[in-house]
């Protein structure tokens, strides 16, 4: 019972709901457009928090090996405390990663069952996520040192969760869901940046260049506050262009004040130089779960 504790704590599974929120979004925008498959969403909901599995224990084993985790604020990871070999770990992830492709191509049979040129197309997406999901700290080229995690997180967590979905459903991809994805992905860059924010101290030292690491935390806080406005605002429009929009489908925007309250904490924190993660962790929390609050509001305000 205890070994299972460990790897579930190493799956991170409280990091799971942030990976469906851009399903849970093109779930919405399928059921709006009246394109709705059960079986294509579970399926793709499913392979996305395999992905976000995947990433977190890629994740745990790339840090543990470059240093990354000596000085870590966050919370522990498995293989830092050295409660997971990098033998047991890597064999976590062939075995995950495994899981991912039957997922993956369980879902293009099901959607392009007779397609041959669609389904090339989305295994070759689908082979990317998986990459990057293994590439982000491990390999001799990790993208997540290089300051690329945030157009990583954007891409994958936005436009590929959301678009890919949906088309995956509807077989066409109207230009104007564009604003919702970009609103799931620049939430999800968000949680991102506040990690990096907390670990600014603890990458430098360890030389891991993120784009908290090259802005400083001040300009990463604005960049914070761009992202989530921008966010706010994608799917605002998205809604005021619905035909015969209603006022209380702009419901999704009572995480504005989560979101206002998060940032004020951050900002202090940054303002004292806090070298702790307490806040930070808080507030990594509290943005997550906004996220995910408005990825179901937003479905809300589509479906009913």
């Amino acid at each position: 019972m205890k070994r299972l504790q460990v790897w579930i704590q190493a799956c991170r599974l409280r990091t799971l709901p942030l990976a469906a929120a851009s399903i849970i979004v093109a779930g919405g925008l399928a059921q709006q457009h009246q394109v709705f498959n059960s079986g294509i969403f579970l399926l793709s909901l499913l392979t996305a928090l395999l992905l976000q599995i995947l990433s977190n224990l890629a994740n745990d084993y790339g840090d543990a090996l470059t240093g990354a985790d000596d000085q870590r604020v966050g919370p522990t990871r498995a293989m830092q405390t050295g409660l997971i070999t990098a033998s047991a770990m890597k064999k976590a992830i062939i075995i995950v990663t495994i899981a991912c492709l039957i997922s993956g191509l369980s879902l293009l049979n099901l959607s392009f069952a007779s397609d041959l040129h669609h389904w090339l197309i989305f295994l070759g997406l689908g082979a990317a996520a998986i990459i990057a999901a293994i590439t982000y700290t491990m390999g001799k080229l990790p993208y997540g040192y290089r300051a690329m995690g945030d157009i990583a997180v954007f891409m994958f967590f936005g436009l590929l969760g959301v678009l890919g979905s949906f088309y995956l459903q509807a077989l066409s991809l109207p230009a104007s869901i564009l604003l919702p994805a970009f609103s799931v992905g620049l939430l999800s860059a968000a949680v991102l940046n506040v990690n990096n924010i907390r670990d600014f101290y603890s990458d430098t030292a360890a030389n891991k260049i993120t784009l908290v690491v090259l802005l400083g935390r001040k300009k990463a806080f604005i960049y914070h506050l761009l992202l989530i406005v921008t966010a706010m605002l994608c799917s605002a429009i998205y809604i005021y262009h619905l035909p015969d929009s209603q006022f209380w489908q702009y419901l999704f925007l009572l995480i504005a004040s989560p979101l206002i309250k998060s940032c004020i904490e951050i900002a202090e924190a940054i303002n004292k130089d806090e070298h702790g993660g307490a806040v930070f962790n808080e507030q990594l929390k509290n943005t997550a779960v906004s996220t995910f609050v408005f990825s179901v509001l937003f479905t809300i305000a589509l479906i009913t």
